[in-house]
């Protein structure tokens, strides 16, 4: 059987597989969804005005229609996240501030993270700092940024955090994304981890200054 539960959050927070569900633009909610069987955790968070539809589907997929203003993330993944070859097709057709990325948070330290897929416009709301870039095999080629917020909305409510990027050099939509290795040189260049928590594939667009954001995604796992 499935639980609902639908609460005020300011960020998103980690829910399990389950049916097919929309979600509407108004405040800041957080829709959570419990199965216990399936294998994958599915997220979904909104802010602000806007139309941010997401639908959980079967299995590891999922799709995102959005416009206007605000801002969304949503997407399917695992809870905890770590070392996986995260394997994923689909589409993904943005116009404006956004990312297709594989998204993720840890604890002790309190890291957000994203490892950039592909996007049409790139714009933070904090200024990146550049720590350099490096090269999976088969994979392709990434830089490597860090950011900061400050007292901004976390997974553990309003806190100060540092923000990891990976940006691909090519954009592409489909194909394996093996976290570890991520991991591996961001610690190289000093950016720890801590504790994982949820990591999902994940569709996010914004608002930033005078651009807005819209689009679809229809995306899987596999």
């Amino acid at each position: 059987m499935y639980s609902l539960l639908i609460l005020a959050a300011s960020f998103l927070l980690p829910a399990a597989l389950a049916a097919p569900v929309a979600e509407v633009s108004g405040e800041p909610q957080m829709i959570q969804i419990d199965k216990r069987q399936g294998g994958y955790t599915w997220s979904f968070w909104q802010e602000g005005s806007g139309s941010h539809n997401c639908q959980n589907g079967q299995g590891g997929s999922y799709t995102a229609n959005w416009s206007g203003g605000g801002g969304f993330v949503c997407g399917k993944g695992w809870s905890p996240g770590g070392n996986r070859a995260v394997k994923y097709s689909g589409t993904y057709k943005p116009t404006g501030p956004g990312y297709l990325s594989l998204y993720g948070w840890t604890k002790n330290p309190l890291v957000e993270y994203y490892i950039v897929e592909s996007y049409d416009i790139l714009a933070p709301g904090e200024p990146w700092t550049k720590k350099g870039n490096f090269t999976i095999d088969g994979e392709g080629a990434y830089d490597v940024y860090t950011s900061q917020r400050v007292n901004k909305p976390s997974i553990v409510g309003t806190a100060t955090f540092t923000q990891y990027w990976s940006v691909r050099q090519e954009k592409r939509v489909g194909g394996t994304i093996s976290t570890g290795k991520h991991f591996d040189a961001w610690n190289k260049l000093g950016m720890r981890l801590g504790q994982q928590d949820y990591m999902i594939l994940a569709t996010e667009g914004f608002a930033n200054g005078t651009k807005t954001a819209s689009g679809s995604s229809a995306l899987s796992l596999s």
